[in-house]
């Protein structure tokens, strides 16, 4: 028999979680259609003798919103052996929209999700009105991997409410009934779920709160009851769990899925304010699903910080008048000046005079140079406490703001420091291993296409793998168990019941990896964004294939040019046998 394409020989992880197996892999339109021994040929062969085969990687977490519309590659999460990425993410989004509000749209997402406005603003063609309308935008587009949209909290309410929604008053039960009527016919239209944001720290890009912060148990209520009437979808929550107290917004959350029947999962980590508040959330999602309720957390395998540095938006000295004067001049210039005794001794003197609480309002909380690391090549996401930049400067006999300043211009100002701000409360990962190792949470945070100045965390499915299947050794995972979670587990949680598995009937998405060589790489930044705005980006090693609906889209880390990709209209079922 001839097939379409035929992975040979590769050490199969198949997405049930259980021990690796030898095995073939057969593709023929787009879909597997033999595992095991393969007496065939293919058209097109991958020797994966002594390389993992996977499924595609299912990420429910990004922020491709925009880019989608504009980009055919959804880079960087197309890197990391991501064949389907979810986005509308955290309640925040382009449609529904009127024309007037469009600007008010592009604010929020470049404040809560850091997406230069300008770039925004140039890439988007705003084809649209309706959700409908936008997924019809989208999906005439080809593009590297499958994406799926949630209808955005954020735009509805002001879609229907206006500037009244914006200023956070209470929806009436007229807006109730019509948010209702359009989170259905959105459903209908092929969102995949609905989201929202109840986090203080979601705000635009000119300090003004998300629009769905305060909305009414009533209003979530009638937007989960659109769900229950078009019979299908998920919900996707963001929250600070204190309105008025965690156990009450918890159980909140449960009378959402107990009154709509639909499955949710919410944002979960470890707060260096609170690092056994996660523990509680988990044992409350333990008795929900004991209940028969399906809710699940999204957590993540590293610590969820940021990359302080030159190129980037932030540093520790933003907030000094002396390094805003030089902030329109270009990177090399600016690492010039900076080498002079004289503006450093200058800059230094204006941080000591703001006492170390910049006017930046993501700064403050990094003053502590005793949990901002340095952040080599390659990048170490589980640093040493000798890697703080207290501990370097001890070393070194100098103050860790002067430290932090002679490692900023390491590289010739291409260095980063790294500012964990979640999950690394006490020097290591493990509140991360049994967050992972929990049976209702899935991998997910990892925001691609999302805070493109100071996060690159659309590389977490590589670091799931490399780190917690290869690298660590307390508390190491199996690889086959690491495979199922960032595959069948996540595409199950989301509805889409026809990925995540090699097995015959299911789409042909799949990846060949060298877990020698998987790892990823340091960021870099590039000027790639419409109206040339930046982003980080983050490559990868060890992927010697990705494939998306039987096509080669990445060979050895580099685009083929085939472009399969396309959009994905809500649940998908399991195939048939």
């Amino acid at each position: 028999m001839r097939h379409d394409l035929v992975i040979r020989g590769g050490e199969l992880a198949d997405g049930h979680g259980g021990p690796l197996r030898h095995a073939d892999v057969a593709v023929d339109q787009g879909r597997i259609t033999a595992v095991g021994r393969v007496p065939g040929t293919g058209r097109e062969e991958i020797d994966a003798r002594g390389k993992l085969v996977t499924p595609g990687f299912v990420d429910i977490h990004t922020h491709y919103d925009g880019q989608a519309s504009w980009d055919a590659r959804m880079q960087p999460s197309s890197w990391h052996g991501v064949t389907t990425a979810v986005m509308g993410n955290c309640g925040v989004g382009f449609a529904p929209v009127h024309a007037h509000h469009r600007q008010r749209l592009v604010e929020l997402m470049e404040g809560v999700e850091d997406i230069p406005g300008t770039a925004l603003h140039e890439g988007l063609s705003w084809q649209w009105e309706s959700f409908g309308d936008y997924l019809d935008a989208l999906a005439g587009q080809p593009r590297d991997i499958d994406i799926a949209a949630q209808l955005p909290h954020g735009a509805l309410r002001v879609y229907v409410m206006g500037e009244r929604g914006a200023r956070l008053e209470a929806a009436t039960a007229d807006d109730c009934a019509a948010m209702r009527r359009l989170a259905t016919a959105a459903i209908q239209a092929g969102a995949i779920g609905f989201s929202t944001s109840r986090s203080v720290n979601h705000r635009s890009v000119k300090g003004e709160p998300t629009p769905s912060l305060r909305a009414t148990e009533a209003e979530l209520q009638a937007i989960a009851a659109g769900l229950k009437d078009a019979g299908r979808g998920v919900l996707q929550f963001i929250s600070d769990f204190n309105m008025p107290s965690l156990e009450e917004e918890f159980a909140m959350l449960t009378r959402l899925v107990r009154d709509s029947g639909r499955p949710l999962s919410f944002s979960l980590g470890q707060r260096h304010s609170a690092p056994e508040g996660w523990r509680q959330l988990l044992a409350l999602t333990t008795d929900a699903n004991a209940q028969g309720l399906a809710m699940a957390a999204q957590v993540a395998p590293r610590p969820i910080g940021v990359l302080l540095g030159l190129q980037g938006s932030r540093n520790p000295f933003s907030s000094c008048p002396g390094m805003q004067a030089i902030a329109h001049l270009s990177l090399d210039q600016r690492v010039a000046l900076l080498r002079q005794p004289a503006t450093r001794a200058r800059i230094l003197a204006e941080l000591q005079q703001l006492d170390g609480r910049p006017a930046d309002p993501l700064l403050p909380r990094f003053a502590d140079f005793s949990r901002v690391y340095a952040f080599g090549d390659p990048p170490d996401y589980e640093p040493p406490p000798e890697m703080a930049v207290t501990a370097l400067a001890q070393q070194r006999g100098q103050t860790p703001a002067e430290t932090a300043y002679d490692l900023l211009l390491a590289d010739n100002g291409r260095a980063f420091l790294f500012a964990p701000f979640a999950n690394y409360a006490h020097g290591h990962l493990d509140a991360c291993h049994d967050m992972l190792a929990h049976p209702h949470t899935v991998p997910g945070l990892g925001d691609g296409g999302a805070h493109v100045s100071v996060i690159s965390d659309g590389s977490f499915p590589t670091y799931l793998l490399s780190h917690w299947g290869r690298d660590r050794t307390r508390g190491r995972f199996d690889l086959g168990w690491l495979v199922k979670r960032q595959t069948a587990d996540t595409a199950r949680t989301v509805g889409l019941l026809d990925r995540g598995l090699v097995a015959p009937g299911y789409r042909a998405d799949l990846n060949v990896i060298d877990m020698d060589r998987l790892r990823v790489r340091a960021p870099v930044m590039a000027d790639d964004l419409p109206a040339g705005g930046q982003r980080l980006l983050q490559r990868a090693d060890g992927y010697v294939a990705t494939v998306v609906a039987g096509a080669v889209t990445y060979r050895d880390g580099e685009a083929t040019g085939a472009l399969p990709g396309r959009l994905v209209r809500g649940p998908q079922t399991m195939p048939a046998g």
